[in-house]
């Protein structure tokens, strides 16, 4: 399994950017798609969204109401839209697939924050 994430760049505090990470290779439902963060300094954080493809929806406190993810199952991508974003969520953001007891991992993109 492969992921592959887009969607990064530089944005000005109170702005947006949407996240995206496509997956291939054999998946087999049911499977879970996440979202963690590794701020500057900070390890990695438990996931900040999660969704399933059965469709259930988690979040972490923090983005909760401002992050909104979603899946397009027939293309296996999952999106990760982020709003009103703040200095503190700057950080590289790592895409992943959880399939029964396998965990896979893209290789992380940049999101800064900043004026």
């Amino acid at each position: 399994v492969q992921l592959v994430e887009s969607g990064g760049g530089l944005v000005q505090p109170g702005g947006s950017l949407r996240l995206s990470c496509a997956a291939s290779g054999n998946i087999i439902p049911p499977y879970s798609m996440v979202w963690r963060r590794q701020r500057p300094g900070e390890g990695r954080e438990p996931p900040c969204a999660e969704i399933s493809s059965t469709g259930t929806v988690l979040y972490e406190e923090d983005v909760k109401g401002r992050f909104a993810i979603s899946l397009d199952s027939a293309n296996q991508t999952v999106y990760l839209q982020m709003n009103s974003l703040k200095n503190e969520d700057t950080a590289v953001y790592y895409c992943g697939l959880w399939d029964g007891p396998e965990r896979y991992w893209g290789q992380g993109i940049q999101v800064t924050v900043a004026s």
